[in-house]
């Protein structure tokens, strides 16, 4: 029981992270907007970086055929697009962009497994636990930073985008949960296998047809400059958190 608390208190409080858009509460709408842009670029290095420093490494140490479900993310996350534009967008009217809506989905894989991981450390040794817990913490500040800029951008409202982050980052408890309950099954295993390369799948569908698509709307060289060295951001954090806490 003591294990199941410790692992609890320390998913809440990576899960806390994606409050981290409570800076940008009372920035002049003028201001906000000029941020948002950035916030999108930096999102899109973010998930990209993600995906090639972290989840397809991890998911490549299975030995399992990886690609096939890295496929499956994309064509998955490309028909619950079509789903969400035919659900809320056929007739042209839609409030907030569907971007919005996978963006949430995906974090919310991420973070699901994000969660197990936590588990499975703290069930090893609480040493391992509270490294593993710090690097997936580190890992999501710039990761919820972003998904807080992509959920604005979209369409939320400051508070309707600060509540569907945490909603998103709520599941690494769930994949706590599942790991601690059933960490003596092989189905926890088969199950991480199978999300992570998903996970990535579904990232690279995000950050390659939907964010950076709208990073081409702005064309001024200033902006596009601005955009590029946001987007080199994500990717070079990713990449520095990668190589800090990567396993020796």
């Amino acid at each position: 029981m003591a294990d199941l608390l410790l692992i609890l208190a320390s998913v809440t409080a990576v899960s806390l992270v994606s409050f981290i858009g409570v800076f940008f509460i009372g920035l002049k709408e003028a201001v906000l907007g000029k941020i948002l842009m950035a916030l999108v670029g930096f999102a899109s290095g973010s998930l990209i970086g993600a995906v090639f420093f972290d989840l397809i490494p991890e998911a490549a140490e299975s030995g399992q055929a990886i690609w096939l479900y890295v496929v499956a993310g994309i064509l998955i996350f490309f028909v619950m697009e079509k789903f969400l534009y035919w659900r809320h967008c056929h007739e042209g009217n839609c409030e907030v962009h569907n971007f919005a809506y996978l963006n949430i989905i995906g974090d919310g894989t991420h973070n699901f497994i994000d969660g197990m991981l936590i588990a499975a450390g703290f069930l090893t040794s609480a040493s391992l636990g509270y490294t593993t817990t710090l690097a997936v913490m580190f890992h999501e500040i710039p990761q919820e930073l972003g998904d807080y800029g992509v959920l604005l951008y979209g369409g939320f409202g400051t508070k309707k985008a600060l509540a569907y982050n945490f909603l998103s980052a709520v599941t690494a408890v769930a994949g706590a949960l599942v790991t601690y309950f059933l960490v003596e099954s092989s189905r926890v295993q088969i199950l991480a296998e199978l999300l992570v390369p998903f996970a990535a799948g579904g990232f690279i569908y995000i950050a390659t047809t939907d964010l950076m698509p709208e990073l081409h709307k702005k064309t001024q060289a200033k902006d596009s400059v601005i955009q590029l060295m946001a987007l080199l951001l994500g990717i070079a954090l990713m990449f520095s958190l990668g190589l800090l806490f990567a396993p020796h």
